[in-house]
């Protein structure tokens, strides 16, 4: 029985603590290359040749009802120990913000083997792989052990997969025992089963032949019948999954860390989506936010990426994030939550107005946008007006945007009107009007916003610019006399008046092996000010500063210690695995190195930076804009450029221009 009562009284606070001393102890991390790109989009540790063990780390893995965060340790003698902790975030155990049913798998359930009649333990592990599939290797004396770990698309259960071969020249006899463990938990709306199983086997193996034994972990209401799964078959649809993100949303560059880590961060951002009582859902993940949505997370990083990707699901469930929004916009303009939790019934507003009709506006202008689709656009209109109005409501007499805080939640002081409010709404005032002219709005409404667009710019200059510590940026807020990470996001909206001296604060005074430091002074992160800043910088013109930080930045989470995502933060969420955050990576390279700008359902402006060194680079299979294309930037003599955009053997635009020009492309 592997225990899983504590669940009951599951607190997030208690989890942290577990995973930190059953993962790892990272503590601030130092630049490490610990893994190594393998040929086949994947990442491999050669743990056999490492001398800087023991290590430990842990990663996430979705799927539609289960998520697994697959903690591992390999010891000084090579040893392996495995504990992942597997989440079903539609099965609520109670409705108090963060109970769903869960259970820490110990090392011990595991299958047994004897080996011509003789129990054995299993060997040292000698590599570790993950290609969106999370693979140790393990070698005897004649035999080699492969066990895989990665969850069910869409069913409640997660896989522990093991096949051992015999690698000799004489037979060898396996059987590897049974096990079925069975318990029952009360949950919110019904009895809950949880079985962790597996079906033994015996067989003699010839050399190059192999036993595979599957250990499966399953919960279900019981009052329903259990899901009857089969491992290849999972596996397969798992692999279907991640060729989907290969093949869609393609980046080509001359580095193959930029390649890898975009490819993986697809992965991450689009399997992280859940079955709610509303329909799919995109949720940050961690082993704490599932089955919900936030204004940030979901609706301000997320949404607007994935008509780019084109999966459908992604979308989908963006599509519902927006909904669930709309149901709290009242006549009233009260402030919308900034989440709804636990299958989307528990709204959670404590940290008050954060600006999220600011981010709600921002993020659905882009998403509709870039879908290309007037039906999405019609829909959402609607709901974009009504944030812009609430912002507007909320309008101080210097004419900035006040809010109660940021998406920092309190952590952090924030005064009466902080930058990222009035960033984003000048973005959203931005996006309305161009959004307006494709839907045939009425012109007063589209005047409106672009007139506003421009008061709330000025007003950002006058209010919040300012010289801090030498540099010619921005204050925060106005008593503010740090420097803080968000400075960055006038830059992410085209702002550039004080792009100079915002980008040497940035990378100067904050920035750290891990990125940015939230505020001078501080010693913790978020990824997501990093990402934000890299994507701002890269389009304010600063390519090769930027492009010199990515590198670095996407080296350390790919192939260092704590792979191979983007992660939350440190040390409040101790790194976690957010899927949100993979998608601000993403857009790093769609708006900041390619910095598509929609101006339009059909259109879009492009001010490519093409790296000094780099001869092209290519995003193949957009799906932006209602159709699919391809993107290529090459470098030419005298500082020139073509931009070439094409679909199949058809060429939709192509011009050639010194670096910097704004590309006008209609499609």
């Amino acid at each position: 029985m592997l225990g899983v009562k504590y669940i009951q009284n599951f607190c997030p606070k208690a989890f942290l603590l577990i995973v930190c001393l059953l993962s790892f102890l990272v503590g601030r991390s130092v630049t490490v290359s610990r893994w190594k790109l393998n040929c086949k989009n994947a990442i491999v540790w050669d743990v056999q040749n490492d001398k800087q063990l023991p290590h430990s780390d842990n990663l996430e893995m979705s799927g539609q009802q289960v998520s697994v965060i697959a903690n591992y340790t390999v010891d000084v003698n090579h040893r392996l120990k495995v504990s992942p902790l597997v989440i079903w975030p539609n099965l609520i155990v109670k409705y108090d913000g963060r109970s769903y049913l869960q259970t820490l798998v110990p090392d011990s359930i595991a299958p047994s083997f004897m080996i011509d009649g003789k129990k054995t333990s299993l060997p040292a592990v000698t590599e570790v792989r993950f290609d969106g599939i999370l693979e140790f290797r393990y070698s005897g004396k004649n035999y080699q052990i492969k066990r895989q770990l990665f969850p069910s698309t869409e069913n409640r259960v997660a896989f522990d997969c093991w096949e051992i071969e015999n690698k000799g020249s004489k037979p060898i006899n396996v059987t590897i025992n049974d096990y079925h463990s069975s318990e029952k938990v009360i949950g919110a709306d019904a009895e809950l089963t949880y079985l962790t199983e597996w079906k033994g086997a015996s067989k003699s193996l010839k050399k190059g032949e192999s036993l595979k034994v599957s250990v499966q972990h399953t919960a279900f209401p019981t009052n329903e019948t259990k899901p009857e799964v089969n491992a290849e078959t999972e596996k397969n649809k798992r692999n279907a999954f991640i060729a989907e993100m290969n093949d869609h949303l393609q980046l080509e560059t001359p580095d193959p860390v930029l390649n890898q880590m975009f490819l993986f961060a697809k992965i991450r951002t689009s399997e992280s989506l859940f079955k709610t009582a509303l329909g799919l859902v995109h949720s940050p993940g961690g082993g704490r936010y599932y089955g919900g949505v936030w204004a940030n997370d979901q609706v301000e990083y997320a949404g607007p990426f994935f008509p780019y990707l084109g999966y459908q699901p992604a979308n989908e469930a963006s599509m519902n994030a927006y909904r669930i929004f709309m149901q709290k916009m009242t006549p009233e303009y009260k402030a919308i939550p900034s989440s709804f939790e636990m299958q989307v019934k528990v709204p959670w507003d404590g940290a008050g107005d954060r600006g999220d009709a600011a981010m709600y506006a921002y993020g659905a202008s882009l998403f509709a946008l870039a879908s290309g689709d007037p039906k999405i656009s019609e829909e959402l209109w609607p709901a974009i007006r009504w944030g812009l109005e609430y912002s507007e409501r909320k309008m101080t007499p210097e004419g900035v945007i006040a809010s109660r805080s940021d998406e920092m939640e309190g952590r952090i002081a924030t005064g009466s009107a902080n930058l990222s409010t009035s960033a984003l709404a000048y973005g959203a005032f931005q996006n309305a009007a161009n959004l307006g002219r494709s839907i045939h709005a009425e012109k007063y409404l589209i005047d409106h916003f672009d007139q506003q667009a421009q008061k709330l710019r000025q007003a950002i200059e006058t209010y919040f610019g300012a010289d801090i510590k030498g540099y010619h940026t921005y204050k925060y807020f106005k008593e503010h006399e740090k420097l803080r990470h968000w400075i960055c996001l006038p830059m992410v909206m085209g702002i550039n008046d004080r792009q100079e001296g915002t980008t040497n604060a940035l990378l100067k005074e904050l920035w750290t092996s891990d990125g940015l430091l939230v505020e001078e002074g501080l010693d913790n992160f978020w990824d997501r000010a990093t990402l934000y800043a890299l994507r701002g910088i890269f389009r304010s013109g600063a390519t090769n500063r930027a492009l010199d930080k990515l590198q670095a930045f996407s080296k350390q989470r790919l192939l260092g210690n704590h792979v191979p995502y983007a992660v939350e933060a440190y040390p409040e969420g101790n790194q976690a695995h957010l899927a949100a955050e993979s998608a601000l990576y993403c857009r790093i390279f769609t708006e900041g190195l390619f910095a598509i700008q929609p101006t339009g359902l059909h259109q879009f402006d492009c001010i490519p930076h093409l790296p000094q060194g780099w001869k092209h680079m290519v995003l193949k299979n957009i799906y932006a804009f209602n159709t699919c294309f391809d993107l290529s930037v090459k470098s030419n003599n005298n500082n020139q450029i073509t931009v070439t955009v094409s679909k199949g053997d058809k060429i939709l635009f192509e011009r050639t221009d010194v670096s910097g020009t704004t590309f006008k492309i209609k499609l």
